[in-house]
């Protein structure tokens, strides 16, 4: 059915909508990383990066922070820098992603802080190397780690050395044939291991670079996504500990991973410390491993680990390796939670964790000589942690973020005797989230399908509550994911509602933060308790909240949510919606073997499709096409590997043989996610024309090109 067709077929109700928060405010505002202070506890770091829709150009810039006061100021705006760290308190070193000399080579520059035009170029690498780490030695030198991507014989990749093959054959004898957004070509990410000599300020390099996973089937970082937060350095840049895969299990069906650890200088190879074959490794770890952080005296390394190595939201459980005996050592095993983030004290007598609670992360403390039985403390916590460093004895220096709050910096005194000091609040110093509120967003309870089920509500920052707003019930992904009160650039609920709804937005069975058993029973079950936890999550709004029109409602969801948007398409409750939008999501669970993660679907379905064929069946959205009715609109792109595009377009393309109004939106060079911010622009503007025109809401900032309609 055309759309200027089912356009005339559907009375415009006309509700007003100011919306004061709109998709270009979304794009554009500031987006700021996490604040990383100098030793001094003085003054933070940060890049942030921009957006014009104007000039439609990106840009990068990184600040400096004065902890004291707030006062941040632009130390660079230069867009070649990828990366920042500090050298001591008044120096930094970055990467710049040009190279004078090296066509597609990188260089390190290091620059005092208080007069950065002076800065200096240390290094010159031959290739786009990237996630700089770097440690002081007691000489005065500087140790440093990059990674890059190598060829199997050992080659650093740079594009510009690539030659124009006679084929585009691509020939594979085993998986990963290709991963989210790419397809695999035999390169691997290696870490590669310099040293900038000089016991003064200026540093020199002889070029040497040492592959210090060569001849190893180990990669690190590992690939798609990983970063410096997968390998750590001692304090006296001796050391190396690093994450990697196990390379002898078939990648896409175990997500088994260890730690390993190799010197600085290369002259030994990598050990794993943790692996089932490891002295001391533990016989019930077998899964994932995150975050090695070495303690400031070099001589512990603290690192998560899962049980399940066929499961990737296990919980990460805390363990502590002692470099000298080898022995590893449980903390806080009985604690059920799932932590993320180490953070040394100074002293190394304290380790501080972050850990999603019901929809809300907090940071903890527990002693780094804790043991098995021993649970972390709560510091404090609003929105959700990113990052926390000591800064002094009594006070840390917290990144968070909220559903109504972008990336800001508070003093958090670990006493709990002084109140939060907010360093930096975006919503003050950014016009574009100006009029955003805590005010906005409530938190609910009710009686799901077995047990307590968690929401929040976020209504639109000019709520009236004599008015009555139609509701927006998104659905999140994972699975074993949440809605927590955290900053989205893709799914923010505050853009939503100031369309002139209220958001529902529900965690039903299988959603993390509320326990690991909460998480794990969605297993074969996924249209079963989580399906009915949102419909009696629907029924508890509609009985309980007058300003929430339910009978002018939609539902929306991506990946996992879109698959929930599918599923509930041929049930009743798919009739209570005016429409509803899928993004990504799953036509039919059949499919799943399209997919790179094979250990996701085969662990939630229990089971293999040739051998449980029925758990696949179950609860297939393809299955219960014949009831399709609700208008849908159906967002899939081409390079998303995840769930493959096909999967969108057999959803649209059997509403429209039904006759169901709906419209198929497709980015040819997004993946799972949409991150161009002008592909972002035309994304929301879309989306909430569909559903506007559905509930009548006029909403605000959507545009109104119609130049991508091609039929």
């Amino acid at each position: 059915m055309g759309y200027l067709k089912w356009l005339s077929l559907v009375p415009v109700l006309a509700l007003a909508a100011e919306a004061l928060f709109t998709p270009e405010k979304l794009i554009s505002a500031p987006k700021r990383d996490e604040a990383v202070p100098n030793n001094a506890g003085k003054l933070a770091l940060f890049p942030t990066d921009l957006y014009s829709f104007e000039t439609h150009t990106k840009s990068t810039q990184f600040e400096l922070l004065d902890i004291a006061t707030g006062k941040t100021t632009v130390l660079t705006d230069d867009d070649n820098v990828t990366r920042m760290i500090w050298v001591d308190d008044t120096t930094v070193i970055y990467i710049n992603s040009t190279n004078s000399d090296i066509p597609g080579g990188y260089e390190l520059w290091i620059a005092p802080v208080d007069n950065f035009a002076s800065r200096y170029k240390a290094a010159s690498l031959p290739a786009p190397l990237e996630n700089l780490r770097i440690k002081v030695t007691p000489s005065g030198d500087i140790n440093f780690v990059l990674s890059g991507m190598v060829w199997p014989n050992g080659t650093i990749h740079n594009s510009v050395n690539d030659a124009t093959p006679l084929s585009s054959a691509r020939i594979y004898d085993k998986p990963f044939v290709r991963q989210w957004n790419y397809y695999t070509t035999g390169r691997t990410s290696k870490l590669f291991a310099g040293t900038l000599k000089g016991s003064g300020h200026i540093k020199t390099f002889d070029g040497k670079l040492t592959n210090l996973l060569a001849n190893t089937q180990l990669e690190a970082p590992p690939q798609p996504g990983g970063d410096f937060w997968s390998y750590d350095m001692s304090s006296d840049g001796k050391l190396v500990a690093f994450m990697s895969k196990d390379p002898t299990l078939a990648a896409n069906n175990y997500t088994a991973s260890y730690i390993y650890l190799v010197p600085h200088d290369g002259s030994s190879i990598a050990t794993a410390i943790n692996s089932p074959t490891s002295p001391g490794a533990w016989a019930t770890a077998r899964g994932a491993c995150w975050a090695p952080t070495f303690s400031p005296d070099g001589k512990t390394i603290a690192y998560y680990q899962m049980d399940d190595r066929l499961y990737e939201a296990d919980r990460n459980k805390l363990y502590m390796y002692d470099i000298n005996t080898g022995v590893i050592r449980g903390v806080a095993h009985n604690w059920d939670s799932n932590p993320y983030g180490i953070t040394y004290s100074n002293d190394g007598k304290t380790i501080w964790l972050a850990s999603e609670e019901r929809g809300n992360s907090k940071i903890f403390s527990i002693s780094a000589s804790a043991g098995m039985k021993d649970i972390p403390t709560v510091v404090w916590g609003y929105g959700y942690i990113t990052a926390s460093y000591q800064i002094t004895n009594t006070t840390l220096l917290a990144s968070n973020n909220s559903l109504v709050q972008s990336y800001g910096y508070s003093i958090v005194d670990i006493t709990g005797k002084n109140p939060l000091k907010v360093l930096l609040d975006p919503r003050i110093v950014d016009a574009e989230l100006n009029g955003l509120s805590e005010s906005m967003v409530e938190e609910f309870s009710f009686q799901g399908n077995w047990t307590t089920v968690h929401g929040y509500i976020i209504k639109p920052s000019n709520f009236d509550p004599t008015k009555k707003y139609p509701m927006a019930m998104i659905f999140h992904g994972g699975p074993q994911d949440s809605w927590a009160n955290t900053w989205n650039l893709r799914w923010n609920p505050a853009v939503w509602a100031d369309q002139g709804y209220v958001v529902v937005a529900i965690n039903p069975t299988g959603s993390v933060g509320f326990g690991q058993y909460f998480s794990n029973v969605i297993k074969n079950d996924w249209g079963g308790a989580p399906y009915y936890d949102l419909v009696l999550g629907f029924e508890h709004v509609a009985a309980n909240y007058k300003y929430i029109d339910t009978t002018n409602a939609i539902a929306a969801g991506a990946s996992w949510g879109g698959y929930m948007v599918n599923w509930i398409q041929g049930k009743d409750f798919g009739r209570k919606f005016k429409a509803m939008v899928s993004h990504d999501g799953i036509f039919s669970t059949l499919n799943a073997y399209a997919s790179d993660h094979l250990w996701f679907f085969q662990r939630d379905f229990n089971g293999t499709l040739w051998n449980n064929r029925a758990n696949f069946e179950r609860y297939d959205p393809a299955r219960y096409a014949i009831n399709w009715a609700t208008p849908q609109l159906v967002v899939h792109s081409d390079l998303d590997y995840r769930l493959p595009i096909s999967e969108g377009i057999q959803m649209f393309t059997i509403l429209q043989e039904r006759g169901v109004p709906s419209r198929f939106l497709n980015f040819p060079d997004e993946s799972h996610y949409v991150e161009s911010p002008e592909n972002s622009l035309v994304w929301h503007q879309e989306v909430f024309k569909w559903i506007n025109h559905y509930t009548g809401v006029t909403g605000t900032g959507l545009g109104d090109d119609s130049s991508y309609v091609l039929n």
